[in-house]
Formats: C-alpha cells, sequence, structure tokens
C-alpha cells in the first residue's frame, strides 16, 4: 500500500516557558529500552532480545505497559498484531494519557469480534478531562493475520490518527472557537489487553468465550520520536539533526486530505459529530467547521 505525505510548514516554536523541561529525544526498536511491564503478574511479556513484547488475557486478569519516557508533543508509532479469531469482549489498546484530575488522553483502542466479524477501531480526544469525541472505523485488512502500524501524531496544531501511513482522522486545535486541546500536559505511552464484554463486542451481546483464553496481542518496531519531559534541556525546536522534526507542524498534504476522505467514507462506522440523538441541543462547537 502506497504511503502518503505530508506538507510541512515554517518550524513552530514551543512556548519558552516549556524550554526548561523539553529535551528533543527519539528512541526505536528496543522494548527493554524504552518500555516497562506495569501489570499482569508475568502476562506481559519482552521477548527477542526486546524486539518484541506481547500481552495476554485470560480470566483472572490482562496485562498492560507503559513507556519509560513522558512527552509533550511527539510522534509514536507501533506495530501490533492483534488478538486472533474469536476476539469478542476483549480490548486491546495504544494511548497516550496524562495523570491525575483533568487528564489529556490520546486514544487508540481496538473492539474484538466474534470469529470472521471485524475489529472496530475506536479513537477519542480527551483534553483536560472532557472527551465524549468517540470517532469508530474498521479496517481495509485483517488486522490479525499480519503486524501493521498504528501511529499518533501531536503537534500544537492538531491530531493525526494514521494506521500503515494513511490519516484515518485529523483532531484539529479548536481553542480559538473555545474547544480544549491537550497541550500542557506530559504524556506517556500506554497499552493495555482486558476484557470488556460488557460493551465492547455489539454493545455487550457478545461475551468473551474462555475457552479461547489466552488471548495475546503482539507488538514491535516501538518509535518514539518527541519532547521528553526532563529537568533540563532544550525545546524541541533546537533543530537536533538525530530527530526527524517534521511531525512538529505536520499536517495533511492533497494525498493525504484524500486517502482521509476515503478511510471516512468507506470504513468509518460512528461519528459524534453527526450524532444528533447524542447531542440534542446542537452539535459540538468543532463539528460546525
Amino acid at each position: 500500500m502506497a504511503s502518503f505525505t505530508f506538507s510541512k510548514s515554517s518550524v513552530m516554536f514551543l512556548p519558552l516557558v516549556l524550554v526548561t523541561y523539553l529535551v528533543a529525544a527519539t528512541s526505536a526498536g528496543n522494548f527493554y529500552q524504552d518500555i516497562d511491564v506495569t501489570w499482569g503478574d508475568q502476562r506481559g511479556k519482552i521477548l527477542n532480545g526486546g524486539q518484541l513484547l506481547t500481552l495476554s488475557l485470560d480470566k483472572f486478569s490482562g496485562s498492560g505497559f507503559q513507556s519509560k519516557n513522558e512527552y509533550l508533543f511527539a510522534r509514536i508509532d507501533m506495530q501490533l498484531k492483534l488478538v486472533p479469531d474469536n476476539s469478542a469482549g476483549t480490548v486491546t489498546t495504544f494511548y497516550l494519557s496524562s495523570q491525575g484530575p483533568g487528564h489529556d488522553e490520546i486514544d487508540f483502542e481496538f473492539l474484538g469480534n466474534s470469529s470472521g466479524n471485524p475489529y472496530t477501531v475506536h479513537t477519542n480526544v480527551y483534553a483536560q478531562g472532557k472527551g465524549n469525541k468517540e470517532q469508530q472505523f474498521h479496517l481495509w485488512f485483517d488486522p490479525t493475520a499480519a503486524f501493521h502500524t498504528y501511529s499518533i501524531v501531536w503537534n500544537p496544531q492538531r491530531i493525526i490518527f494514521l494506521v500503515d501511513n494513511s490519516p484515518i482522522r485529523v483532531f484539529q486545535n479548536s481553542e480559538a472557537i473555545g474547544v480544549p486541546f491537550p497541550k500542557s500536559q506530559p504524556m506517556r505511552v500506554y497499552s493495555s489487553l482486558w476484557n470488556a464484554d460488557d460493551w465492547a463486542t455489539q454493545g455487550g451481546r457478545v461475551k468473551t468465550d474462555w475457552t479461547k483464553a489466552p488471548f495475546t496481542a503482539s507488538y514491535r518496531n516501538y518509535n518514539a520520536n518527541g519532547c521528553v519531559k526532563s529537568s533540563a534541556g532544550s525545546s524541541c525546536a533546537s533543530g537536533n539533526s538525530v530527530n526527524d522534526q517534521t511531525w512538529q507542524t505536520q499536517e495533511l498534504d492533497s494525498a493525504g486530505r484524500n486517502r482521509l476522505r476515503w478511510v471516512q467514507s468507506k470504513f468509518m462506522i460512528y461519528n459524534y459529530c453527526t450524532d444528533l440523538k447524542r447531542f440534542p441541543q446542537g452539535l459540538p462547537v468543532e463539528c460546525k467547521r
């Protein structure tokens, strides 16, 4: 599948108040260096010298991990191979999140289904503790048959969700019209595999079949290119030649916009911006742009 490039405008410098807390950094390829398995009692495993990570779920527990670093703006790429066969009731997540009240969050969630039915890719954006900005998709391939790359680009202007470098969603910074945007709270990368059969598959109608356990999702080629929270350092606009800085101002070019329209017309199955039943008093203001 062809990849799609993005146009780049002039470099935007981060606010001066952030300069002493950020240092541009890239990490790639070794889970031992970049990731901590944080829960699951050995259900999360780093294998092949740090090149592969697996999370498992059984009827007793799921599992999860988080990045060692916190980022304030970044491009995060991860290759995933999702739970195969009957994955109903399971949820595999890949997301960015801050901690505490009023948290920020940028979500990929993969909702399993019964054999032969497609996964649902659930996306959401939280800013200052408020979400309710869901878009959902099916995919144009089987995400359990091979590894595919899922990416989050987060810069001061926008958030771009990509699958195999094809944009599926863009959430613009609309603070000018009163819409909160995640821009001040550093976030870690998280992933988990857990049971949510009360809602995940067809609204909870299809339950997890524990005779198929353990369920396993696999990860490789983690790459984080971003601004790492640090007590000393320089802003991401420092021009460090080691790092690819294009994500800082990344936006869709004409090919990317065409690809986005194709994905959304063919594979989007829910968009909060068209849900008049949910918002009877009027759609959120950013939906009208």
